[in-house]
């Protein structure tokens, strides 16, 4: 038994119906998992939306984990993403309170880590980062001391690199 506990990256592809997304959060919950993230969106089959999940546990309670989500009638697919090659990211906004004396600095490291500049206001900013969750931890400590008033963050969402491996994932029966 694998008892390496890590965050992990799964997908599931889920039917459109209300109620799928708290019975999905039901089951982490009653397995005494933590969700480090959940992000939900339409998916490229009309009446399916695409769920990425973060959670921390060892292989086998991610394992137990895709067994559990396939006993619910709307979960289609399930893919643990984190043993396959794949392309994570996350979308942050920050607004920071700063001042015209200190945004062309702001403006200079948000370039370095890639990110943007969405908004400007008379005592405020508003940034914009994507890039991996580390990437993004990274760019929030750099600017922590600039005064951050609000972050906004979607959580992971991920997608295997391999077209063909992506309809290798396990489907319901």
């Amino acid at each position: 038994m694998n008892g390496d506990l890590r965050v992990r990256t799964l997908t599931a592809l889920v039917a459109d119906h209300p109620g799928v997304l708290t019975r999905v959060a039901s089951l982490f919950r009653r397995r005494n998992f933590n969700i480090s993230s959940l992000a939900v969106g339409h998916s490229e089959q009309p009446g399916y939306s695409r769920m990425t999940i973060a959670v921390e546990g060892s292989e086998d309670q991610i394992q137990q984990c895709e067994k559990q989500l396939y006993k619910l009638v709307e979960v289609v697919t399930v893919r643990d993403l984190s043993e396959v090659p794949s392309v994570e990211r996350e979308l942050a906004m920050i607004k920071l309170r700063v001042k015209p004396s200190a945004r062309a600095e702001l403006a200079e490291i948000a370039n370095i880590f890639r990110g943007d500049i969405v908004d400007v206001g008379r005592e405020t900013m508003i940034l914009q980062m994507i890039g991996t969750t580390a990437k993004v931890d990274r760019f929030l400590e750099v600017i922590d001391d600039f005064g951050i008033v609000e972050i906004s963050r979607t959580g992971v969402i991920a997608m295997s690199r391999d077209q063909a491996s992506s309809r290798n994932g396990r489907a319901r029966d």
